[in-house]
């Protein structure tokens, strides 16, 4: 009898499925207008090793700590309470917040279509992006494992209008066009003084694409084998490179960098439709629906099930545990949901919701990735005997430099506005300490953390009166 759980392709899936959402069919657009050919390879190359150390962080973690469950374990392990507190809450909240970036892309590409909705802003828009929420929560309450197997067939087919892109882009490819503007203005001159302003403006754009990589890793306590997390997350890494790299690259081989500028977004969407016609451009909008479903359902299942072991671990209140007769944390996915929806409505008010929940993420998931990485050199110097020592503590140091540039790149705006977030978490981790241990005083750390906390939500708070910090 085959033992249930999550397999191998479907953590691959998951990890995959996680990371591939909206940014892919922005990239073309959004990379023309800051930076020629010759600095986003640069910056692939950059992010390729700091991504690929961060999974190889993973994949070791994992197999070094089999007992650990949750991406916020190895905090919690190397540094306490406190610190797994602060690595889960910002999973967490980098977890949902992505959600609303999925749905403003989302019904946006439904506007391809449907220009009622091409705005992604309005009333309507609104309406169909709550409806798609929570029939997708609804989904994931019937049961996680499931929801993982589908997750895995959306995937494919998600997977299908990318290679063809790339199939098409490569039949068409124009290298002369490709090499003339290598390097940009300055007529195929590499100069250092202009190219690394437009590569660290894409590797801002290129970490978002990554997040979600640890879908496998959120998910080990579900797999069959628990190594198998292991595999997914370094193969999963490693396909998404590649087609990260090809994808963005290939389009400057068929226009130059100024047309590739002034594509509407979804910008691959409509390059498609240039390269093969009309129906290219369904074709590629049908498998942007696809995507950002599926990459919806897979942070649907993500940020509860961050909160269900958060609770199991005590460092949240019991009640966040809370399972319904299939298995599935129907508390944590209710008070998600409804987080979700409020910040739906919110976009009725700000024209930059993409943007803003998509860098908001990407800072809040920066602070977990920080702590793994600070784990994976703690585990190494304490274990100085093992033969993969030295190695994985480098690897753990240029996880952790890669992270910090991540956080310099993010602004420090979207730090104060994550810290803003995680007042109310601090009463509920305290909450759960005090039931779980009679804790009634915090300990110093713990002291000093929410003091730093509470002065940095007290700065965004004034920076948003003040109009120095912008929705």
């Amino acid at each position: 009898m085959n033992k249930k759980g999550i397999s191998l392709p479907m953590l691959l899936a998951l990890v995959i499925s996680s990371s591939i959402g909206t940014a892919i069919f922005t990239f073309t657009s959004n990379f023309a207008k800051v930076a020629a050919p010759g600095p986003v390879l640069i910056a692939w190359g950059l992010v390729g090793v700091g991504v690929l150390a961060l999974a190889l962080t993973f994949s070791n973690l994992i197999n070094k700590r089999p007992d650990l469950d949750g991406i916020f374990s190895y905090a919690q392990a190397g540094f306490g309470p406190f610190a797994g507190f602060l690595s889960g809450w910002g999973y967490w909240l980098s977890a949902w917040v992505g959600n609303v970036a999925f749905a403003t892309i989302l019904v946006s590409s439904i506007g391809y279509f449907l220009p009622i909705f091409k705005s992604g802003q309005n009333m309507p828009s609104i309406i169909l992006a709550s409806i798609i929420a929570w029939s997708l929560n609804w989904f994931v309450s019937r049961g996680v494992e499931s929801a993982t197997a589908v997750n895995t067939i959306v995937t494919i087919c998600k997977l299908i209008p990318l290679f063809v892109f790339i199939v098409v882009g490569i039949i068409l490819f124009n290298g002369q066009l490709f090499t003339n503007d290598f390097w940009g203005n300055i007529q195929d001159n590499f100069s250092s003084h202009v190219v690394w302003p437009e590569v660290k403006q894409c590797v801002m754009v290129m970490m978002w694409s990554f997040v979600g990589i640890e879908g496998a890793t959120m998910m080990s306590s579900r797999a069959r084998v628990k190594s198998d997390a292991s595999k997914a997350t370094i193969i999963g890494v490693i396909t998404l490179i590649l087609l990260y790299s090809l994808v963005s690259l290939l389009p400057y081989g068929y226009y130059n960098q100024e047309q590739l500028a002034h594509l509407p977004q979804p910008s691959l969407v409509y390059l498609f439709s240039q390269m093969v016609g009309p129906v290219g451009g369904a074709f590629m909008s049908i498998g942007l629906v696809i995507s950002i479903l599926g990459a919806w359902l897979s942070w649907t299942m993500l940020p509860a099930e961050t909160v269900l072991l958060m609770s199991e671990a005590n460092l949240l209140p019991k009640y966040f545990a809370h399972k319904n007769r299939f298995g599935a944390p129907n508390t944590a996915l209710l008070i998600t949901q409804v987080l979700v929806q409020l910040f739906l409505c919110s976009l009725l008010f700000t024209n930059q919701a993409y943007n803003f929940a998509a860098s908001l993420c990407t800072a809040a998931i920066v602070i977990t990735y920080c702590f793994v990485a600070a784990y994976q050199i703690k585990y190494s110097l304490q274990h100085w005997q093992q033969r993969d020592a030295k190695w994985q503590l480098l690897i753990g140091v240029i996880t952790i430099a890669f992270q910090i540039v991540g956080i310099g790149l993010t602004g420090m705006q979207y730090i104060l506005l994550a810290m803003l977030a995680y007042v109310p978490g601090v009463y509920f981790y305290r909450q759960a300490r005090q039931k779980a241990h009679g804790q009634h005083r915090m300990a110093k750390h713990e002291f000093i953390g929410t003091l730093i906390i509470l002065g940095c939500a007290v700065l965004a708070i004034s920076g948003l009166i003040m109009g120095k910090i912008n929705l």
